[in-house]
């Protein structure tokens, strides 16, 4: 009987790239391991099997230098790549070893392999339970048992975890070796970087003795606790339950501060510990993850940036078009002129426009031309414009604040002092708050978004308007978020109020960035008397974009689609809210719709929701930004899916316990709504 130990390894980690390659003490992890397993004395061989990505070549060539038997297969299939390296080596037995585990103690391999002898099974382990720390783990498994396992099981994480199949079908013998005392809460493996920390220490602490025993390292970890501290509060086999986006947000969290660029596409802002996070391809309205799950987007469809559906052919060849000409050069590129009357056209009170590539940009840009134009530093503000510190400046006073506008709570560090008393915010249709600040302060400009929830009351915007005419003001219109989704152009445009300066983003460019700054010749002019320049706004793929999708909009009339199924969905949320007894507020234009339960449970409930309908294959919360492949079909299934769910949230209302329903925390509070 050929006992083979067979690590499986590669470069390819998400939460610890590279790790196997990684240096302690000058030498690869993986050669640590190697050196240390081969000192067993029941193996006839080691051979090392990773997959035949490219990235795995540094790997296989050190292993081959080393000396050791090294196998490529399958990336995903890994029990295949077991197999077939089982196969190539006449192996009638196979130990399975990750590449993780560099503490893996020989001895305890040889004590598993006799055990598995004696005991006449198909599979042995010390893991079920498991007893011994974490990075200890070790499998002894007949070749013929894998090779049933891989004829009659197609599930992937049969497929990916080798062993599965092998321990969970009943179909066969199965022993386990248990230590006399559970040490399995102690955590010796390598997913994390917190991991390597760990390990590295116990290595530095034994040099040069790379041979020591689990024992000694149970000592050391007895006598010397702090030096084991930084990775205990990581969860034991995590990797098995967590998916591939889900690592590799834990990971990012590590290189990348707050995990992403957008505070509204954290994880934590969905579902801490189980959202994918990441996408692998989108197209219409469904999203797929890394790990091939199809989703059907029923929730911020890329924070509203995609109303013409993901990837929709028209808007994408016109961006295949223009890279295949080129994108960036010396010269300037012909679209942005064609944009900018395009955008004049459908406005025809502005004379000119700026453009730049994020909504943060474009407010920027137009406060700095509208201080420009009128000389003064003070201005008015209502609603949410973006993290530049002309903004976040607000909340540098002690009154004043940003707390009743989408930004509760927040400490605006890292923005000079000496710009408080620059910004002074307002509420919406609160017009004698407004002429107060107006009368109180030195106001040059007026900027405020035209709607976010509710719209003008009692002739606000026109109130708004006309003082700012009267006290020589300019007015600026955030239309980032409500641009081209109820009229083809501003939404102004369905109040009748012209501001003297609007900014549009998001929906303008279908997923490509671009944002705009239009305005009055005699505002806008003054742009020139300061300096706003980037090079990245001259390059061609954003307003090539733009141009397509707002040709795409004219002709379907996307705004008329959108708004209609926002309220669609609107009646039939607050349909089963009525059919199930539950209160709910509704919020949003209709193509940015969204309801909250009427509970001090509310966002627990939206938690809840998120993580049912997640599983039904949607992703979902509270809220839905509109595109026009939501067809009806996608809501008569999106609707059918929620209804018990809504169901599940009425017996909480009435006494069930929902953190019991929930497999991991709440979700985060996400920007405040405006009223």
């Amino acid at each position: 009987m050929k006992v083979v130990a067979i690590v499986q390894a590669r470069m390819g980690s998400t939460r610890l790239p590279n790790k196997v390659m990684k240096p302690i003490a000058g030498v690869p992890m993986i050669e640590l391991l190697l050196d240390r397993l081969s000192r067993s004395r029941e193996l006839a061989q080691i051979v090392l099997a990773t997959s035949v990505d490219p990235r795995n070549q540094p790997l296989v060539d050190h292993v081959r230098e080393l000396g050791y038997a090294c196998e490529q297969g399958s990336e995903d299939n890994v029990l295949d790549r077991f197999v077939q390296a089982a196969r190539k080596h006449q192996a009638d037995v196979v130990v399975r070893i990750t590449g993780d585990c560099p503490l893996t103690d020989p001895e305890l391999v040889d004590e598993c392999i006799r055990r598995f002898r004696t005991s006449e099974v198909d599979y042995f382990t010390n893991t079920s339970p498991p007893t011994f720390p974490d990075g200890l783990d070790i499998e002894v498994v007949s070749v013929k048992a894998l090779e049933q396992a891989l004829l009659e099981s197609d599930k992937s994480s049969d497929l990916e975890h080798v062993t599965p199949y092998v321990r969970e079908s009943g179909k066969f013998r199965t022993g386990n070796m248990e230590n006399d005392k559970d040490f399995s809460s102690l955590r010796w493996t390598v997913d994390e970087q917190a991991d390597f920390d760990v390990v590295n220490a116990v290595f530095r602490h034994f040099s040069p003795d790379d041979h020591f025993g689990w024992r000694e390292v149970l000592a050391l970890h007895q006598s010397q606790p702090q030096l084991f501290a930084a990775n205990q509060q990581l969860i034991r086999n995590e990797g098995a339950l967590l998916g591939t986006g889900q690592k590799l947000w834990k990971h990012a969290k590590q290189i990348i501060p707050g995990g992403n660029m957008l505070l509204s596409k954290r994880a934590e802002m969905f579902l801490p510990e189980q959202w994918p996070a990441y996408f692998s391809k989108a197209k219409g309205c469904k999203v797929w993850d890394m790990d091939g799950n199809e989703f059907i987007d029923m929730c911020i469809m890329g924070i509203g940036t995609n109303t013409l559906g993901y990837g929709h052919p028209e808007v994408d060849d016109a961006v295949r078009r223009t890279i295949d000409a080129g994108n960036m050069s010396t010269f300037n590129c012909p679209e942005e002129v064609y944009l900018a009357e395009k955008l004049i056209e459908l406005h025809p009170w502005a004379d000119m426009a700026r453009f730049a590539r994020s909504g943060g940009e474009a407010n920027a840009i137009a406060i700095r031309i509208a201080r420009a134009a009128t000389g003064k530093d003070g201005v008015a503000v209502c609603g949410y414009h973006g993290w530049h510190d002309w903004y976040l400046s607000a909340n540098l006073g002690d009154d004043e604040n940003l707390a009743g506008h989408l930004l509760p709570g927040l400490e605006p560090k890292g923005v000079p002092k000496n710009l408080r008393g620059t910004v002074f915010p307002f509420n919406y249709n609160n017009f004698a708050e407004l002429e107060a600040l107006v009368n109180k302060h030195d106001i040059g400009v007026i900027k405020m978004e035209v709607v976010r929830n509710m719209g003008p009351e009692d002739n606000f915007l026109h109130k708004v308007r006309k003082l700012a005419t009267e006290r020589n003001m300019v007015l600026i219109f955030d239309e980032c978020t409500s641009g081209f989704r109820e009229t083809f152009g501003g939404l102004h445009k369905k109040y009748g109020v012209e501001p003297d300066m609007a900014m549009f983003g998001k929906a303008m460019g279908n997923g490509y960035a671009i944002t705009a700054t239009i305005g009055r010749r005699e505002v806008m002019e003054a742009a020139q008397s300061t300096f706003i320049s980037s090079t990245f706004w001259t390059e061609r793929i954003g307003p090539t974009a733009a141009l397509a999708t707002l040709e795409v909009m004219e002709r379907v009339k996307s705004w008329d689609t959108i708004t209609a199924t926002g309220l669609e969905i609107r009646r039939r949320w607050q349909e089963l809210a009525d059919k199930h007894g539950l209160q709910v507020d509704h919020w949003g234009l209709p193509a940015l719709t969204g309801y909250t339960f009427r509970s001090p449970n509310a966002l627990a409930y939206k938690t809840l929701v998120t993580q049912e309908m997640l599983a039904k294959g949607y992703l979902a919360a509270n809220s839905v930004y509109v595109c026009t492949e939501h067809t009806p079909e996608v809501l008569d299934g999106y609707f059918q899916a929620l209804d018990p769910l809504f169901k599940l949230i009425r017996e909480c209302e009435d006494g069930r316990d929902v953190s019991a329903l929930l497999k991991g925390p709440v979700c985060h509070g996400g920007f405040k709504r405006l009223n």
